[in-house]
């Protein structure tokens, strides 16, 4: 019996470790993941702040509630995500995550189209295939060209 308690400990234990590993080996696409989820999150929440409680119209409340989301994006991503803390080049790449955030909105538009409307798929599935596409390729961008270590 004891036997058994003690086997159980060391796989707990060893559960643990592989867990850990995992997540230090996956720590930088783990952070991505936050980070866009909390600017996702930001950008909800203020939109539903300025037009439901503040009672701003919807198209200035998504606009400003987009702005707020797009740099705290930039902010997390540049500084948390990839550690990149140089200042030098910050304006070049703002504008270039911005091209990017205005390409992958494009992105977003015609592959929602291709699946939903050419291939059937049904939306909800179709936005989570266009947004993880889009996420993946986002990742390799900021980490080997926006947020390049030099």
């Amino acid at each position: 019996m004891i036997d058994k308690i003690i086997d159980t400990k060391k796989q707990l234990e060893n559960s643990d470790l592989v867990i850990m590993k995992l997540l230090r080996n996956y720590r930088q696409l783990i952070k991505y993941v936050i980070a866009g989820g909390t600017a996702a999150i930001t950008d909800l929440l203020l939109l539903f702040f300025l037009h439901d409680i503040v009672e701003v119209n919807v198209i200035i409340a998504a606009t400003l509630a987009f702005v707020v989301a797009f740099f705290v994006s930039f902010f997390l991503q540049k500084f948390w995500t990839f550690r990149d803390n140089s200042r030098e080049k910050i304006k070049q790449q703002m504008g270039i995550y911005f091209t990017v955030g205005v390409l992958n909105a494009g992105a977003n538009a015609w592959g929602m189209n291709l699946l939903v409307n050419g291939w059937q798929v049904w939306y909800l599935l179709a936005q989570v295939i266009v947004a993880g596409s889009i996420a993946l390729y986002s990742f390799v961008l900021y980490r080997f060209v926006i947020f390049k270590k030099t």
